[in-house]
C-alpha cells in the first residue's frame, strides 16, 4: 500500500494534474501555430509546477515511497509523469540545460528507479499494463478522447503481443516439431490477428492532428539530474522482443539489434527484463526447423509445423508493416513535413532527429518482415529456404 503522502500525490496526478494539462492543450490547439508553447497559459503552468512540487518535496522529505514494488513503481510513474508534463510545457528542456532544474523530483526519481532497477522516468507500463484504474478511470496526462484511445489501444496491443510471446515460448520445451505445438501456434496466430485489428482500429479512429500536437509531446526526452532519458516507447516491453528472438527474425548477436536491447532494457519492468534474458538463451524456432529441413522436409510433422510457423511470421510481418507504414508515417512523418526548423528539435520521443529515427525504424521493420536488403543481414534467404521446404 502507498503511504498517505504518496496517495495524495496519486490523487493529484489523477485530478488537478489532468485538468491543468487539458486546459493548456486547449489553449495550444486553438492557436494558428499549435507548436507555440512558451508564453501561453503561464499561470496554469506555474500552478502545475507549484502543486506538483509540493507533493514531490513531501515525498522526498518523507523518504518512504511505500511497501513493495507496486507502490514504488506507482511513485516512479507519478513523478515521471509530472516531469514529462513540465517538459511538454517547456518548463524544462534538455537542449538548454546541463542538469534538470527540478532537484527534488530528480532525486526522488533516481532513488526509486535505482531501487527497483528501472530508468528513473515514467515508462510505457505506467500507462499500459500497470495503469491501475480507480472507478473505471485510468491515469493519463489529459482528458482528451484521443489520448485515452491511444493509451487504451496501445495497452490492448501490448497484451496481445504478450499472449503471442507466451504461446511461442511454451513451444521451446516441447520442441518445434511436437504435434501439440499446433495449439500454441494457433494461440499465437490469434493474438497476432488481434494486434492487426487493434492497429487498424487505432489508425482509423485516432485524430492525426490531436495525436501530433496534444498527445505525442508528453513522450519527449527530459533530464533527470544530469542525464537525459529518452521518452517512453510503446515497444518498451519484452513480449515483442521475445517474439523477434523466438521466431528468429532478429538475433541478439546482431550488433544493431543487441544495441536496441541494451538501450531499452532499463525501460522494461524487472520481470520483463528477466524474461528477455531467458529468451536470449534459446535457439530460435526458425533455426530448429532449418536444421531439420534438408533431411525431413517431406515428413508430415515437419510440413504441418513449418507451415504454422510461416503463418506466424507472415502475421508478424503485417504488424511490423502496419506500425511503420501507417502509424509512424501517417502520425509522425507526414504531420512534421513543412515544420519550421525550430519545431523539429525534440520532435521524437527517442531523442535523435526524425530522419535518423525513421531509418532506425525502417531497419527494425525490415528485420521483422525478413525483407531482402543488401546493407543488413535479415532472414530473407533463410525464410525463403524454409518456405521451399514446406511446399
Amino acid at each position: 500500500m502507498m503511504g498517505s503522502v504518496a496517495e495524495s500525490f496519486d490523487r493529484w496526478i489523477r485530478g488537478a494534474f489532468v485538468e491543468m494539462n487539458s486546459a493548456l492543450e486547449r489553449l495550444y490547439f486553438a492557436q494558428e501555430d499549435r507548436g507555440q508553447v512558451e508564453g501561453v497559459g503561464d499561470a496554469i503552468k506555474q500552478a502545475l509546477h507549484d502543486e506538483g512540487h509540493a507533493h514531490v518535496v513531501a515525498l522526498w522529505r518523507e523518504g518512504n515511497t511505500g511497501d513493495g514494488f507496486e507502490s514504488a513503481f506507482g511513485v516512479l510513474g507519478n513523478v515521471g509523469m509530472y516531469l514529462a508534463a513540465l517538459r511538454r510545457h517547456e518548463l524544462t528542456n534538455p537542449a538548454r540545460e546541463e542538469r534538470s532544474p527540478f532537484r527534488e523530483a530528480s532525486s526522488l526519481a533516481l532513488d526509486v528507479g535505482t531501487a527497483i532497477g528501472m530508468a528513473p522516468r515514467f515508462a510505457t507500463a505506467h500507462l499500459a499494463t500497470h495503469n491501475r484504474a480507480i472507478h473505471g478511470l485510468r491515469k493519463s496526462f489529459t482528458d482528451l478522447p484521443d489520448e485515452f484511445l491511444f493509451i487504451d489501444e496501445n495497452a490492448r496491443g501490448i497484451l496481445a503481443f504478450q499472449r503471442a510471446a507466451d504461446a511461442l515460448g511454451r513451444i521451446v520445451p516441447l520442441g518445434v516439431t511436437n504435434p501439440v505445438a499446433d495449439t500454441l501456434f494457433a494461440a499465437a496466430a490469434d493474438a497476432m490477428r488481434e494486434v492487426i485489428a487493434i492497429n487498424q482500429r487505432l489508425f482509423d479512429q485516432l485524430d492525426v492532428a490531436r495525436f501530433f500536437w496534444s498527445v505525442r509531446p508528453y513522450y519527449k526526452p527530459y533530464r533527470v539530474g544530469r542525464q537525459e532519458y529518452r521518452g517512453a516507447n510503446a515497444g518498451d516491453f519484452s513480449g515483442i522482443n521475445e517474439i523477434d528472438l523466438l521466431l528468429g527474425l532478429c538475433r541478439a548477436s546482431d550488433p544493431y539489434y543487441a544495441q536496441l536491447l541494451v538501450d531499452k532494457m532499463a525501460f522494461m519492468l524487472p520481470g520483463d527484463q528477466a524474461r528477455l534474458r531467458e529468451t536470449m538463451r534459446h535457439r530460435s524456432l526458425m533455426d530448429e526447423l532449418l536444421m531439420l529441413a534438408d533431411d525431413h522436409a517431406g515428413a508430415d510433422w515437419f510440413q504441418a509445423n513449418a507451415r504454422a510457423f510461416l503463418d506466424i511470421c507472415d502475421l508478424y510481418a503485417e504488424t511490423a508493416r502496419q506500425h511503420h507504414d501507417a502509424l509512424v508515417r501517417r502520425f509522425i512523418e507526414e504531420p512534421s513535413e513543412g515544420l519550421a526548423e525550430n519545431r523539429m528539435a525534440g520532435l521524437t520521443a527517442s531523442g535523435p532527429p526524425l530522419a535518423v529515427l525513421l531509418r532506425s525504424l525502417e531497419t527494425l521493420r525490415d528485420f521483422r518482415m525478413a525483407a531482402p536488403r543488401h546493407d543488413i543481414e535479415t532472414r530473407a534467404d533463410d525464410l525463403a529456404r524454409l518456405r521451399a521446404a514446406a511446399g
